[in-house]
């Protein structure tokens, strides 16, 4: 092959490995996300283990070069990268289950967590970007003796080309490979172009023929074998829908058995729980859904007329449903709605009757809380902030001190503010932490409630005004009133408490600049996994 051709050949083949490499590492975490979620954590092993997966890469393929053949080296990495890069989506299920077996509840999955995830990654993603990384010194030493001049040159000829790949690899996938494609075609579209570049560089460089038809039948092989199949639905559910979008993997389900057909919208799948619920009636869900509880400001408060809620976290409209239903007489929502997750809104539109935009109500999707949040007019009777991603990680820009009081200044006064907060109990860490921050913010104290049968804590605040106490006239609401029955559970000792205030004095406040909510996550699984440890030693 002349100079020219050559050089933009090789340089071509670089920039598609590098393109496949970012394909490998983003996609690394959404294939992780069913089990393992999507934190920091998990971010951090899979960028951890793909680099030294590359280290190791560049110093094995800098042995391959200096030997007679470096062409030949740079064929065959490419081809095995691609082999390997083609089963991952069929391998995803058996290793991933591995480490964090199926039904695995969340206050057992502590170490799991950090430690499965760190496990898993290795074994499923090291082994291609070992390979990937073989082709960068490869690139340079072919590059090198095909047009002499400097050994600089040619590594930064080369480098550039495989980080403008890696750009490419970036963008598209996140934005349009995964979203559009699915995981399984996006990993067999970045092994067929590995593939195929491999074979032209093994035929330019006059490999074996054998070993490439060899090679080909191997890897094709895996184009037909199973795809990426994270769980199946539970015993007694029906998958109604099911995409990938630019976040997360999104399903509807719907249980058989149930009057109307009750519904759940799942995201990621893991452990034991669920985002959304729709149940064919608005109003009051059966006990513990956490939902519920969103229902009492409206009585607290004796507001009449509209009541003008925003909820912070939308997911496929729970909250909405739930307040339409249990609002007192007289007293008509108007509801507004950010979800980060686009996907989330079209799927609930399609199965879970959350309906076109009308002046009344308004579902924005695409969303962040807090940047969309600056970008809404009026004052609100109830803010709902609802915002999870992976079932249980609190996103830490939507939990600070600076964030609660922006929210704040979106209360009418005397407004209140609903914040569901994933948690053992009141001592949790998370819920500790969360709620002195929100009192601090507000000037106040906050009204925490167990949700009875599930792990979660509401805190309600106002914005300059007292909050209702039990054995009070503000608490006490009509015996009638489908939230009445809430109030009862309240009422168990135990399952109500003030926080905030001068008692929050050993709870960390959460601030922009220095946010520890991971490892007070973290902190908080690891307590109760031990909890339930001693609780399970005392049984007979």
């Amino acid at each position: 092959m002349g100079e020219r051709g050559g050089t933009l050949g090789l340089l071509t083949i670089v920039a598609g490995a590098g393109a496949a490499t970012l394909v490998v590492e983003l996609a690394a975490v959404r294939v992780l996300a069913p089990w393992f979620g999507t934190s920091t954590t998990v971010w951090t092993n899979v960028i951890g283990v793909v680099l030294l997966a590359l280290a190791l890469g560049y110093a094995l393929g800098s042995r391959l070069a200096a030997r007679t053949h470096p062409g030949r080296g740079l064929g065959w990495a490419l081809v095995v990268a691609a082999g390997l890069t083609a089963w991952l989506p069929a391998l995803a299920h058996p290793v991933a289950s591995a480490f964090l077996p199926q039904g695995v509840t969340l206050d057992r999955a502590a170490g799991l967590l950090h430690w499965g995830s760190l496990a898993a990654t290795f074994v499923l993603f090291a082994p291609a970007a070992l390979a990937l990384g073989c082709v960068g010194p490869l690139g340079v030493e072919c590059l090198q003796r095909l047009r002499g001049g400097h050994a600089g040159t040619a590594g930064g000829a080369v480098l550039c080309a495989s980080t403008l790949g890696s750009l490419v690899g970036t963008f598209g996938t996140t934005h349009y490979l995964v979203p559009a494609a699915g995981l399984t075609s996006s990993f067999r579209l970045a092994a067929a172009v590995l593939l195929a570049l491999g074979l032209v560089t093994l035929w330019a460089y006059r490999g074996r023929r054998a070993g490439q038809v060899a090679t080909l039948l191997v890897v094709t092989g895996s184009f037909f074998g199973p795809g990426y199949a994270p769980q199946s639905p539970r015993e007694g559910t029906r998958l109604l829908a099911a995409r990938q979008s630019p976040y997360q993997a999104v399903r509807v389900v719907e249980f058989e058995g149930t009057p109307g057909g009750r519904r759940q919208l799942q995201v990621n799948e893991g452990f034991d729980s669920f985002q959304s619920v729709w149940q064919p009636e608005p109003g009051l869900l059966p006990p513990g859904h956490y939902y519920n509880d969103f229902a009492l400001p409206p009585w607290w408060d004796g507001a009449r007329g509209s009541w003008r809620v925003l909820v912070l976290g939308l997911g496929a409209g729970t909250a909405w449903r739930v307040l339409e239903g249990a609002l007192p007489v007289g007293l008509t929502l108007e509801a507004e709605g950010l979800e980060i997750d686009p996907v989330v809104v079209e799927l609930a539109r399609e199965w879970m009757e959350l309906g076109e935009d009308t002046p009344e109500r308004r579902a924005h999707g695409g969303w962040d809380a807090r940047a969309g949040l600056r970008y809404l007019e009026g004052e609100y009777d109830q803010i709902v902030l609802d915002t999870y991603a992976n079932q249980m990680e609190i996103p830490a820009h939507l939990c600070t001190s600076e964030f609660f009081e922006e929210l704040a200044g979106h209360l009418r006064p005397g407004g209140w503010l609903t914040i569901n907060i994933g948690g053992f109990g009141h001592a949790d860490p998370v819920v500790a932490a969360v709620t002195a921050t929100a009192a601090a913010a507000f000037g106040g104290e906050a009204l925490v409630a167990r949700v009875p049968f599930s792990r979660n804590c509401i805190a309600h605040l106002r914005r300059g005004a007292e909050l209702p106490r039990p054995d009070t006239e503000a608490w006490e609401i009509d015996p009638a009133a489908p939230v009445a029955q809430l109030l009862r559970a309240l009422e168990v000792p135990g399952a109500l408490q003030i926080m905030g205030g001068p008692s929050s004095s050993g709870a960390p406040l959460l601030r922009d600049d220095h946010n520890p909510i991971e490892h007070l996550q973290r902190s908080s699984i690891a307590a109760a996994a031990e909890a339930l440890g001693a609780l399970e030693a005392t049984s007979p």
